[in-house]
């Protein structure tokens, strides 16, 4: 039975704007039939097309602002968001400074510290490069990101000086464990009538931490202060002061009162300096991202035009019979609009719950696709973190969702001003 004629007794008098009958029609012309299969497997890859678009986009955002925040978190956690140097002279009342910084409304910890870079081995002979960073052991307690993430042994000996703690991946390198002691070689040693030599000392390990980010848990040493200071030759003095802050986007507020109260001349850095080049690089590959996966959706948008200019040739001669019963040339764009939008509005829902569903399990699948091909995906020692981390931004998400939707009520405007432009002597022609 022709469509129109199945539709006529349904249209009531005096029908408005997106009647019944209007989407009775749309929904209609959605449903395949044999001689539509064409028509119909257009629609279908639009469909795929656009939820596949849609949820990658979803993914990828959330994956980069998970790699983000991960990657801020842990670098933050372990280096200060401010760190103080002083100009004019070596900082050796560096206890009374520090007691003043950490009196700053803001400022949650003002740690003295000293850093060296050295050579590690341990029994196995091997050696690697290391960076040893000297702390108290009260400032070393209160960064809860190491603190909180000791795997094997406690800093109970790190905070009686009889030990050091290292990484994870430092340790397993070296063959080390709890117990143990790491050979820390300095090229900064001592001072012979034949020149200087390194200085080679031994430690005991009293402390394994992993912060899942394999750069400091392949290569930090924390050591006490004071023995940080013999080992450095620089008894009684520090190089700098690391303030960690409660909000580190609020660093330039503080700048004044941190020099008011070091009382001296003093150089500022705060965290974004020192991570520019590297911030900036991940916000351009995340923007580079989005326009190219954008590409995705636009491409699915199209295949909608396509789809939709075979729907309306294939529809020509209804389309004068509608056109011959009353129907205005408003009502067949409506029509041709719901059915195109349809398509773009179940494939953008769709993406969004399949994009969410992956968010929620990305470990789990990279887990999965790790064991299924045998390869490490999302190798630690290249991207930093342990685990892959996911994020979704609900600005974000909505942003992504409206750009979809957009696009895809877009996609069926000319299709459906085309078929609102046939009249009845026209259409028969696609007949």
């Amino acid at each position: 039975m022709n469509v129109s004629a199945s539709v006529s007794s349904t249209r009531p008098e005096g029908a408005g704007p997106f009647s019944h009958f209007e989407r009775l029609v749309a929904w209609r012309y959605l449903r395949s039939r044999r001689k539509e299969a064409v028509v119909s497997v257009i629609a279908s890859i639009s469909f795929v097309g656009i939820m596949l678009g849609v949820a990658t986009l979803i993914v990828v955002m959330a994956v980069m602002n998970g790699f983000r925040a991960e990657l801020l978190t842990r670098i933050l956690g372990v280096n200060g968001h401010l760190v103080v140097q002083p100009i004019d002279m070596p900082l050796s009342d560096y206890d009374a400074i520090a007691d003043r910084l950490a009196g700053i409304e803001g400022v949650t910890l003002a740690a003295p510290l000293i850093q060296a870079q050295v050579l590690a081995s341990g029994r196995s002979g091997s050696g690697t490069g290391a960076l040893v960073r000297g702390m108290r052991p009260e400032d070393l307690t209160q960064m809860g990101l190491v603190s909180d993430n000791v795997r094997h042994g406690s800093l109970v000996g790190f905070a009686t000086g009889e030990g050091v703690a290292v990484g994870s991946r430092l340790a397993q390198n070296l063959g080390l464990t709890i117990g143990d002691n790491i050979t820390l070689v300095s090229p900064e040693g001592d001072v012979t009538p034949l020149g200087t030599t390194p200085r080679v000392k031994s430690y005991p390990i009293s402390a394994i931490f992993e912060v899942g980010m394999s750069e400091y848990d392949s290569t930090l040493v924390f050591m006490p202060l004071e023995e940080a200071q013999l080992y450095t030759n620089t008894e009684g003095i520090v190089q700098y002061i690391e303030l960690f802050v409660s909000d580190p986007d609020a660093v330039d507020a503080l700048r004044p009162l941190v020099e008011e109260a070091a009382q001296r001349p003093v150089q500022i850095t705060d965290w974004r300096q020192r991570n520019q080049t590297f911030f900036s690089a991940l916000e351009v590959e995340r923007n580079v991202m989005f326009m190219i996966l954008t590409m995705i959706v636009l491409v699915a948008a199209l295949n909608i035009i396509s789809g939709m200019i075979m729907l309306v040739k294939d529809k020509g001669h209804d389309i004068a019979i509608l056109r011959t019963m009353g129907a205005t040339s408003g009502s067949i764009m409506r029509i041709f609009l719901m059915a195109g939008a349809t398509i773009g509005v179940a494939g953008t829902f769709a993406g969004f719950a399949l994009g969410t569903l992956l968010c929620l399990n990305v470990e789990s699948i990279r887990q999965f696709f790790t064991w299924l091909s045998g390869t490490t995906i999302f190798d630690p020692e290249v991207y930093f973190l342990s685990t892959l981390p996911a994020d979704m931004d609900s600005g974000e998400t909505v942003s992504v969702v409206l750009m979809a939707l957009v696009l895809s009520f877009l996609a069926t405007l000319f299709p459906a001003w085309r078929a609102s432009r046939l009249d009845p002597v026209e259409a028969l022609r696609y007949e």
